[in-house]
């Protein structure tokens, strides 16, 4: 391990162990995830959310497993807020030859990722300044249309604005949706004809900030969260219907389905600085709630116990149905398909992606 004068951590003495499985057979490709790991020692407090972005990679092009890892803001020079203001530290996408870290708080920022495994922060991505405000961690890709569906939120109106992105990487006028308040709407979902905008009770409160000493946005347990359903094509929110009843998503006939994790008086505090015992309270459950655009009823129902992890889709269903494969952990073999030997300790993350050889063959076109 070595750290370089640019901040970049390369880890390069990864190897794979008892593998069954050849992997340039299966693993052709890139998997990448990003997390945020503060390039410096706060000084003051801290919270995950503030982490600068930090990228690390497993690659499995002819065999070979390499991790790296990047500080984002240290390539971006962000102390000039022209190069960006955000973190990076969330989320990754792939859309229009281009790889995308992300983070609600800013733009995009796309990432190159080289044949040796090496990264490059390219820059901060506005869409040739049709881009004017904050972009979501979470945007969908449809695999079979090519277009990506994103949204950002302000604590200014308006507070929502949904976006979709063509295939060529047109970004189209922006949607604003009309929300009561300022929140923190973290994600959202498509099907084939819809997207689903999450009305939930986590306010900006500025003041309860300074006061308490706590995150910007506060969970108001006597508000009911809504669920809005708009035709994704719409040019404005006229069409929106919005349902009071408590993310992957599909539309079967007059039912759109979504199965999400949900939190019960979720406190974001209890992610702020280090680990604390309290996190075993912060467990999540996965969820099944239909809205019937007919009756507009809504209905839920619980899917697992308590302390599920945030599960993903494969990305090539996004939008449309898919199948999950649940393997029994008791019954598995105590051989492992493959054991990695990492030489230095991974930082905790967020959320992780895989590229495929195609599209790191497409953007190192760029």
């Amino acid at each position: 391990m070595k750290r370089s004068s640019d901040a970049i951590l390369y880890l390069r003495s990864c190897r794979a162990q008892n593998s069954s499985t050849p992997f340039n057979d299966c693993l052709n490709g890139e998997f990448v995830r990003v997390g945020p790991n503060p390039k410096f020692a706060p000084v003051a407090g801290y919270h995950w959310f503030d982490g600068d972005g930090c990228i690390g990679d497993l690659k499995g092009l002819f065999g070979l497993l390499m991790v790296n890892m990047q500080l984002l803001r240290a390539k971006l020079k962000v102390v000039d807020v022209s190069y960006g203001q955000g973190t990076a530290n969330t989320a990754l996408v792939y859309h229009h030859q281009k790889l995308l870290a992300l983070s609600e708080g800013d733009k995009p920022y796309a990432i190159k990722v080289f044949e040796d495994g090496d990264l490059q922060t390219l820059g901060l991505l506005d869409y040739d300044k049709r881009l004017g405000h904050n972009f979501t961690a979470h945007p969908k890709v449809d695999p079979f249309t090519g277009e990506m569906f994103t949204f950002g939120y302000s604590h200014t109106p308006p507070y929502i604005t949904y976006r979709v992105v063509s295939k060529d990487g047109f970004m189209h006028d922006p949607v604003p949706i009309t929300v009561s308040d300022p929140i923190m709407m973290h994600d959202f979902a498509i099907t084939e004809n819809y997207s689903i905008f999450m009305d939930l009770p986590l306010y900006f409160r500025p003041k309860e900030m300074v006061k308490n000493k706590t995150l910007i946005f506060s969970f108001d347990s006597t508000k009911k969260a809504r669920f809005g359903v708009l035709p994704r094509y719409a040019k404005d929110e006229k069409l929106i219907r919005w349902g009071k009843k408590q993310a992957s998503i599909c539309a079967e006939e007059d039912e759109v389905v979504l199965i999400t994790c949900r939190l019960e008086n979720p406190d974001l505090d209890q992610v702020n600085g280090p680990v604390k015992e309290k996190l075993e309270n912060f467990s999540n459950e996965l969820y099944e709630m239909r809205f019937n655009m007919k009756t507009g009823e809504a209905s839920q129902k619980k899917l697992s116990a308590s302390a599920v992890d945030f599960p993903r889709v494969n990305e090539s269903y996004t939008g449309r149905k898919s199948f999950v494969h649940v393997i029994d952990a008791k019954t598995m073999s105590a051989d492992p398909v493959a054991v990695v030997e990492l030489p230095q300790r991974v930082p905790y993350g967020f959320h992780a992606f895989f590229v495929t050889e195609d599209q790191l063959q497409e953007q190192a076109k760029l």
